[in-house]
């Protein structure tokens, strides 16, 4: 069986992040597939918020090392301030300064046929170029997102570490993965002289083994509130990227207009990790009686509240549209109806309407999510809403994606 150096700051028991689960679900697959997953990641001191609960997800006998290092922001700030020298590229810049030698350490050890990293964080490419340069390994550079986008990072020296790694990564990797269509193609018009087929697309998934366990009962599967449509989106809300604004307007003149009766609704953002800027936006909009901020729950509880809620709630602004939210998988694996408000052109729409899902507005129109809300709200009442195609869920494992990367490593320069 041949080895990967698998380079992820995302992994078990860090808590709050879905970037977790493709690493997780990579290597918790690919031996199967002829894959032995060694995996490099930050020792746990580095992580915001820690959780055990994925921890059993992590195969017996993987091998995980967790390398020094630490958060600048916290561990190196004096008095909240920092050197940005020292967060550049990232919070996490010092991980480089453990996380080589130990890699190194890991290729004499245990002699591993490649090397993969995974952005975000972008110190994980930083590593994963390092040891690739260092040990002649061929590198696989996996981008969950696009890194320099226009306006992000804000700051322009950010930025430009930010475009620096990008392109020592589409110049140097054996093969650059991305997780849309989209995000392949912006890169391909960005880099035009990198040879196409070293950049692939490796779409998110679910791992069907996170469902095994779940109360698929009649009580496991029981509406969260009786009486009342419960729309949920579970996970983090972007004040950019997935800003509710608009969608909270909607809710307003539908509320003031008669369209959207009281307690008909109830939309529960479970962990959205910015409750201190969305509950003075709740309260500007008196939508106290609507929109619950929920605190966060164990992955798979939160899996169950999938199950039980009417509907789901996907956001995603035009400035995402070469990305799809990784929840939009887990949703799709549910099998509730979905209601998505995006722009029509992104990526994450064009995902929504391939599994069959076409209750879309744009996220930034107040007018489009009135009325499509109010559709979805009448389907959902009569029984009528669709749920995603079963033969699209089904191509959507994390397995599948497990062998499209087993695949992508079975051709790589040796």
């Amino acid at each position: 069986m041949k080895r990967l150096l698998m380079v992820a700051y995302h992994f078990p028991p860090l808590a709050g992040s879905s970037g977790i689960l493709r690493t997780l679900s990579f290597a918790r697959h690919l031996p199967a597939l002829g894959w032995e997953p060694l995996v490099l990641t930050a020792h746990p001191r580095a992580y915001a918020r820690v959780s055990n609960d994925l921890l059993k997800d992590v195969a017996p006998g993987t091998v995980v090392e967790r390398a020094f290092a630490v958060d600048t922001a916290r561990h190196l700030a004096l008095m909240g301030r920092y050197p940005g020298a020292l967060a550049r590229p990232d919070r996490w810049a010092a991980w480089w300064l453990g996380a080589v030698p130990r890699g190194l350490r890991m290729i004499r050890k245990y002699q591993p046929a490649a090397i993969w990293s995974t952005y975000p964080i972008a110190t994980a490419h930083t590593i994963g170029q390092t040891l690739h340069r260092l040990s002649g390994l061929p590198w696989v550079a996996d981008f969950r997102d696009p890194m320099a986008q226009d306006g992000y990072p804000e700051d322009p020296k950010t930025w430009k570490s930010f475009q620096r790694i990008e392109e020592g990564a589409l110049r140097n990797a054996a093969r650059s993965v991305f997780v849309t269509p989209g995000a392949a193609r912006l890169y391909h018009e960005r880099y035009p002289d990198v040879p196409r087929e070293r950049l692939a697309v490796i779409e998110n998934g679910y791992d069907e083994d996170s469902f095994t366990p779940l109360d698929t009962s009649p009580a496991g599967s029981a509406p969260l509130l009786n009486g009342t449509i419960t729309l949920l989106h579970s996970g983090v809300v972007y004040t950019s990227e997935r800003d509710p604004t608009q969608f909270f307007q909607a809710l307003r003149r539908m509320l003031d207009a008669g369209s959207l009766r009281p307690r008909e609704l109830r939309v529960r953002l479970r962990a959205s990790a910015h409750e201190s800027v969305l509950k003075p936006m709740v309260a500007t909009y008196r939508l106290e009686d609507v929109v619950e901020l929920a605190p966060p729950i164990p992955y798979r509880d939160a899996l169950q509240e999938m199950l039980r809620a009417d509907g789901l709630l996907v956001l995603q602004a035009a400035n995402c549209n070469s990305q799809v939210p990784a929840k939009v998988y887990e949703y799709f694996r549910c099998g509730r109806p979905i209601i998505g408000l995006t722009d029509p052109a992104g990526d994450t729409a064009t995902v929504l309407r391939n599994a069959g899902v076409n209750d879309i507005a744009r996220l930034d129109s107040v007018e489009e999510i009135a009325v499509v809300l109010r559709r979805f709200l009448d389907k959902i009442r009569d029984g009528k809403a669709a749920s995603p195609a079963a033969n699209f869920v089904a191509e959507a494992s994390r397995l599948n994606r497990s062998r499209e990367l087993a695949a992508l490593l079975d051709r790589l320069p040796g």
